[in-house]
């Protein structure tokens, strides 16, 4: 079972990570890829500040779960509160981005099927309360704004 929550909590945003990459190279067209990469960078730029922001004003908990317990964590982690959940927010982040460059629902639902695991299992290995993962997953969707606003006019 370790190895299980370890793979979903870490491992999992290799998958999610190359199917972004392939949306990217491969299912958005080329003369698409103007219009949506300054969108996607802008959209990852505010939702990292905001991340970050978020962090530094809201911790709800000063301590990691496997602290709190004094037990290993069961996947990586960064040496700080943990709120927002990194992992939540870019494996969120990559899944709108992709359904907003490509609007293939397969690929989105797949990228979204994968983010929920992510979540899950960085809350069984500890490293995370539900809260953070929430929080991630919540913030990631601040990028959406860019894409709203932009899909308006998608270049045909």
């Amino acid at each position: 079972m370790e190895v299980f929550i370890k793979f979903i909590a870490d491992w999992l945003m290799i998958p999610i990570g190359l199917l972004a990459f392939y949306a990217f190279a491969f299912v958005v067209p080329v003369k698409k890829w103007k219009y949506w990469g300054p969108r996607v960078f802008l959209a990852g730029v505010t939702t990292y500040v905001v991340a970050k922001l978020a962090g530094l004003l809201f911790q709800p908990e000063t301590m990691r779960p496997f602290e709190k317990l004094g037990v290993e964590p069961g996947a990586a982690f960064l040496n700080n509160p943990g709120f927002p959940s990194d992992h939540a927010l870019f494996a969120m982040f990559l899944t709108l981005a992709v359904w907003y460059s490509t609007r293939n629902k397969w690929l989105a639902g797949a990228m979204l099927g994968m983010t929920l695991l992510v979540g899950v299992g960085r809350v069984l290995a500890l490293v995370h309360t539900p809260v953070d993962v929430l929080g991630g997953l919540l913030i990631a969707s601040v990028g959406i704004l860019w894409y709203r606003r932009s899909t308006k006019k998608v270049v045909k």
